[in-house]
Parts: C-alpha cells; sequence; structure tokens
C-alpha cells in the first residue's frame, strides 16, 4: 500500500520544467517497477540487471550498443583506431561533454576511470565488487588476490589533447571494443569519485559497506541525474538539463521496488506505474487481453544450475551426473517459464558463435540417476539448494517456482534437499561469489555483447568461489581460445571448450528464457535489447 501510494503521488504531478526551461502540461514522469533494490549505484561495483538498469540512465561509456542489438558502436567515443598488433587503441573524444558536477568530459577524464579500475586494491578486488574488471581485464596493477597474477591486459592510458584518449593494452585483447559497452566501464566525474570517496569500501568480500558516492552521489554524462534513493521503496532520477544529447519527453524517471512478481502486475493493472520487467508466465496473455503491451526482447542468456564443487559431495563428477539426469528440463521450462522458451544444452543460447551440437546434453533419466548415486556411494545424499529470494530476473522470473521444481525432480530420485533461500540483492550474489559457503545454486546470465567468451569465459575462465573448483586445462583452453585471431578457428575451439565444459559438468544449463516487459498502453518507443541497453530519453507517454 505504501509503495502504491507513493507512485500515485508520483503520477499526480501537474507539470514540470523540460530540459530546456519551459514548463509542459503534458505529463514527463515515468515510473517502472524495479524486482530489487540496485546493489550499488557505482556500476564499477556492481554485476546485477537492476543497477545497470539505473546506471544506464546516469552514465554512458565509451562504447554503446547499436538500438536493438548487442553489436557495438559509438557513444562518448565518436570513434577509435586500433593498432595492427591490436595493442593500441586511439579514441576520439565527444566534444562538449560534461559530468553533472560540470567536470570536463575529456581525454584526462577516460585516464582516471581506467587508472581507477587498475588501481583497485584489498576489497575492490573481490569478486562481488570489481566482476567485470578481473573478468575482462584479467588482473590489477598489484594483486591481493591469489587467483589473480597482477599481469591484466591494461598497460596504461595518454591523453595528447583534451579530445583524444589512446589505450595501451600488454596483449591483444579482441572483445576490448565490445566489452566496453558494460555498464561497468561507464565514465565517472573524477571530481566526484574523489570527492566522496568512491573507492573507500569498509567490510570485507562477503560483506562490503559501499562509500557515500555509490549510495547518494554517483555521477556520470547520462540524460539523467541522481535525485535520490529510498531503500526498499524507490528510486528517483531527473532530467539532466545540461545533456549533450537529445532530451526527450520524460524528465524524471520513479523506479518503484516491488519484489513480488505479483504486486508488479496488480500496480500496472491498477495504473500506478507504466510498465515493468520480468512478466510472468503466466501474466502474458491475461495482460494483452486487457490492452497492456507486452515487449519480448531476444533470449540472450543462461538460466543454471551450479554445482559448487567446494562442497564435498559435489566434487564427485558421479554425483554431478546424477543431479543432471534427475531434472526434467522439458517440466521445468513448461511449467515455470516464458512461452518461447528453449530447453539449453551449452552455457551460451545457440545464436553465439560457439555453441556445439555435440555436447553431451545428460537427458532426463530417473533410473540412471539412481543408478550413479548408488555408483557414488550416495543413495543417501542430502545437499544444500541456495535460492535466491525477492527477486525476478530475465533469465529467472520465479526462482521460488524454478527451486520448487527442481527440488522435487531430486527428491524423486532420493535426494534430501535443505533448501537456503536468501534475498538477492546484497546477501544472495555476496554469498555466490564472494564466498565458498553454498551448495547447488540457482544463477543465470543475460550476455553483455555478442561473443562467447562474454560467457563461458566469465563462469569457467579461471577459479571462482562460486564454482569452487580448479582446472589449469580448461582455463588454459578457454583463455587460448579467447584470443584466436581467425574467426573460423575461434569459433571450432569455442565449440571444443563447450564441450569439454559439459564433460566435467560444474553445473547444469537449463534454458533460455524469452523476458518479457509489460507498459500502459501511454507509453511508446521503449527501446527494448537483448543486453537491456535501455535508455528512457527515447520514451514518449501519451495522455
Amino acid at each position: 500500500m505504501a509503495l502504491s501510494a507513493c507512485a500515485a503521488s508520483d503520477r499526480d504531478e501537474p507539470e514540470a520544467e523540460d530540459g530546456g526551461g519551459t514548463t509542459s502540461s503534458g505529463r514527463d514522469t515515468f515510473i517502472f517497477a524495479a524486482s530489487a533494490d540496485p546493489a550499488s549505484l557505482d556500476p564499477a561495483f556492481a554485476n546485477d540487471g537492476e543497477s545497470f538498469r539505473v546506471a544506464r540512465q546516469i552514465f554512458e561509456g565509451l562504447v554503446g550498443t547499436e538500438p536493438g542489438t548487442a553489436d557495438p558502436a559509438p557513444l562518448l567515443a565518436e570513434s577509435w583506431e586500433v593498432s595492427e598488433d591490436g595493442l593500441e587503441y586511439v579514441f576520439d573524444l565527444k566534444r562538449d561533454v560534461t559530468f553533472h558536477d560540470g567536470t570536463p568530459f575529456d581525454g584526462e577524464a577516460v585516464c582516471a576511470n581506467f587508472e581507477r579500475w587498475n588501481s583497485f586494491t584489498g576489497v575492490l578486488q573481490s569478486e562481488s565488487l570489481s566482476y567485470y574488471w578481473q573478468k575482462v581485464n584479467g588482473g590489477f596493477a598489484s594483486s591481493d588476490v591469489e587467483s589473480l597474477d597482477g599481469t591484466g591486459k591494461y598497460e596504461s592510458c595518454a591523453a595528447p589533447d583534451e579530445h583524444t584518449a589512446v589505450i595501451t593494452l600488454a596483449s591483444p585483447l579482441p572483445e576490448f571494443i565490445s566489452a566496453l559497452s558494460l555498464p561497468s566501464f561507464s565514465m565517472q566525474s573524477p571530481t566526484a569519485l574523489e570527492e566522496y570517496g568512491a573507492d573507500d569500501v569498509g567490510g570485507d568480500s562477503a560483506a562490503p559497506v559501499l562509500p557515500e558516492y555509490a549510495t547518494e552521489h554517483p555521477t556520470g554524462t547520462g540524460p539523467f541525474v541522481f535525485d535520490s534513493w529510498t531503500r526498499g521503496q524507490e528510486i528517483v532520477l531527473a532530467g539532466n538539463p545540461d545533456y549533450w544529447g537529445e532530451q526527450g519527453q520524460v524528465q524524471r524517471i520513479v523506479f518503484t521496488v516491488i519484489d513480488d512478481p505479483t504486486a508488479r502486475r496488480q500496480a500496472l493493472q491498477a495504473g500506478d506505474i507504466d510498465g515493468f520487467d520480468l512478466v510472468g508466465p503466466a501474466d502474458v496473455v491475461a495482460l494483452e487481453e486487457e490492452g497492456f503491451q507486452i515487449v519480448d526482447r531476444e533470449p540472450f542468456n543462461i538460466l543454471y544450475l551450479g554445482m559448487n564443487q567446494a562442497d564435498p559431495d559435489l566434487a564427485d563428477l558421479t554425483v554431478r551426473q546424477a543431479i543432471a539426469h534427475a531434472i526434467n528440463k522439458e517440466a521445468l521450462v513448461a511449467q515455470t517459464l516464458p512461452e518461447g522458451t528453449e530447453v539449453a544444452t551449452n552455457f551460451v543460447p545457440p545464436s553465439v558463435a560457439g555453441w556445439s551440437s555435440d555436447v553431451e546434453t545428460y537427458e532426463y533419466d530417473p533410473d540412471r540417476a539412481r543408478e550413479l548415486l548408488a555408483e557414488a556411494g550416495k543413495s543417501d545424499l542430502t545437499i544444500d539448494f541456495n535460492y535466491p529470494t525477492n527477486v525476478s530476473r530475465p533469465y529467472m522470473p520465479t526462482p521460488e517456482q524454478v527451486f520448487q521444481s527442481i527440488s522435487a525432480d531430486l527428491e524423486e530420485v532420493g535426494i534430501t534437499v535443505n533448501a537456503v533461500p536468501e534475498p538477492w540483492a546484497p546477501d544472495y550474489l555476496d554469498r555466490m561469489q564472494g564466498t565458498p559457503d553454498h551448495g547447488l545454486h540457482l544463477l543465470g546470465w543475460t550476455g553483455d555483447y555478442n561473443d562467447t567468451y562474454n560467457f563461458i569465459g566469465v563462469f569457467f575462465g579461471a577459479e571462482s568461489n562460486e564454482w569452487g573448483f580448479s582446472d589449469p586445462e580448461l582455463f588454459e583452453m578457454i583463455g587460448d581460445t579467447r584470443y584466436q585471431t581467425s574467426v573460423d578457428e575461434q569459433t571450432a575451439a569455442y565449440e571444443a571448450a563447450n564441450e569439454a565444459i559439459l564433460e566435467r559438468l560444474p553445473g547444469v544449463p537449463l534454458a533460455h528464457p524469452v523476458p518479457s516487459l509489460a507498459f500502459s498502453p501511454s507509453v511508446q518507443g521503449y527501446p527494448a535489447s537483448p543486453v537491456q541497453d535501455e535508455v528512457y530519453n527515447v520514451i514518449s507517454l501519451d495522455d
């Protein structure tokens, strides 16, 4: 009721100033229901969709994406040139751009951001914080993490003039340009980063305590500026009157936090919100029949069951094979996931080069599962099963239902499931990525750009807390494939890597769900993107 009252109050705004300083009587507030609070308003310390949804309104990177695709496109960099050896990137920067605090965006600002990421130390090097920098770059200037060697791909940045930034790499990184479209690599005001202690993170990797910058002062160049964050209720953004680009009709965004899928649907039906993401499969047809708009994203994702090998039972490949054979993926998809969802066999979607039809698929076979458990001496196995609550994700709109379906399959073959539910942010993600304290677990991934490494490299390119195993041969196979210069050779090598992953079976790829959004009829031009690169200055609102 409190959330509905807040939303209704937001909607009742009669008029507002637009970016040019004039007043219009048309509605300019867009109210969107988020499924959870963001983990951080500093995108360098985030890797979850709710954080990125907000960050894309506030921040911009050197590189964006072509609308409706995962392909890279110029953004704050108008163009770039790459040296023949693939080590030097010269970026021609957009002119007359300032950060929200008035700091100029220039070559020095670009270098300040790159040097910041590469200089993270201590708790800042944990996966729960600087996840993407270490996954893409591979290391830091100096390493405080045993699994990182301190020899990342980044070498230096120079600003020969205010409109140019030159990034030099220590070794080639073919997906570098595509990776720069990630919100984690957004440009942030060096002035604000220093003034508000952006790197003064407290706590430890299991429970980091974010500084003032990441909760109250995020400062980018985007079309919207931060206004307020009431934890568990809403985040409010306002139009940036000095935005370098097109200022659209929307001058105020309210992200209302509604963690329950049914409550989100009811809020839309009541007219309290304009739209929401992660529409439950059972709600799509009903909402369409009531006249609401359903917008589907291309399923550029993977939902999986992770099996943490730090757990001695899950370290046994035979046990992992038994679990895989116990799961009825077809029933899981039919009962819990949106129409059009495909059963997964790889940890990448079929649209990504490197997907293989020759992987081991572990077909649903309860009898075989029981045989394998007996062979492993685990016919009376009891296992922890972690799953998130109070959240919906594009790859998993109803986590509890997915958990219940898989748990029933496991119980059927004699496995006793110890349910371990936990709130999504920050508890669940921090436990999965920052500690070895978990067993079976539900997670997934929406691809950030069209590259196989962005899936399997992020998952299995190095030792991590989530999976709990060390396999130098597999890590080297994936790493070597990442730098293949021939597209055909790289594709074949990625196919072999996907086959090797399913032989080792660190987890079970479950499905590629179709993510759906729902909107009131008044919302026009929502920029649906397979990588969720959706900025709201292009939306229009009809009265």
